[in-house]
């Protein structure tokens, strides 16, 4: 990949990868989808089965409450850009492995470095680990930071980081949607203040 990539070069590099073994057992790559000027960059951890179907983040169970979540600050899911760690999904959706990790997410440092987010929120422990590492952040248990607003100092200026549970919570135990709205009003409140 040279410097002078766009997303749609980028997406089409994802879709010929053959870099570790998930390419042979996926239906399609999932690349990144949504507005390339987006100020809000959310990264989840894996494809699952409806988005492997069809070859877009966040269209199953876990998508709907993201669309929830987003409507409940309302911010339209068009206005965001949304992507994974891992471009194809992980046999029986287990979790991703340290090697997948890191032979994807060159993929996931070009996005980020192409959308220039002001607001990143990870979605779930495999994406808040990565990208905390990746600012050099110390890594707690999602439990113990979810919600919470981390301002980082980055090649392209100020940038938030906003760990967040994975929309899956709800999906297993609905009571779970009130936190995941409370922390959403986070992302709400970093827009408001940038305007």
């Amino acid at each position: 990949m040279d410097d002078k990539i766009n997303i749609k070069n980028l997406n089409k590099f994802i879709k010929s990868c053959d870099k570790c073994d998930l390419w042979k057992s996926k239906t399609n790559y999932v690349v990144g989808n949504g507005s390339e000027n987006s100020d809000i960059f959310f990264i989840g951890e894996a494809p699952g089965y409806n988005e492997d179907l069809k070859g877009i983040p966040f269209i199953g169970k876990a998508g709907k409450i993201l669309d929830y979540l987003l409507h409940s600050i309302e911010i339209d899911r068009g206005e965001v850009y949304i992507t994974n760690i891992l471009k194809c999904r992980p046999p029986k959706n287990r979790n991703p492995m340290q090697k997948e990790i890191e032979l994807c997410t060159k993929y996931l440092d070009k996005e980020i470095e192409l959308i220039k987010p002001i607001i990143i929120s990870t979605l779930g422990n495999f994406s808040s680990n990565f990208i905390f590492n990746k600012f050099k952040l110390d890594f707690d248990k999602i439990s113990n930071i979810h919600g919470k607003i981390f301002p980082i100092n980055s090649v392209n200026g100020k940038l938030y980081l906003i760990p967040q549970y994975h929309p899956a919570v709800a999906v297993y135990n609905s009571n779970n949607i009130n936190i995941l709205k409370e922390d959403f009003k986070n992302i709400k409140y970093i827009i408001d203040k940038l305007k």
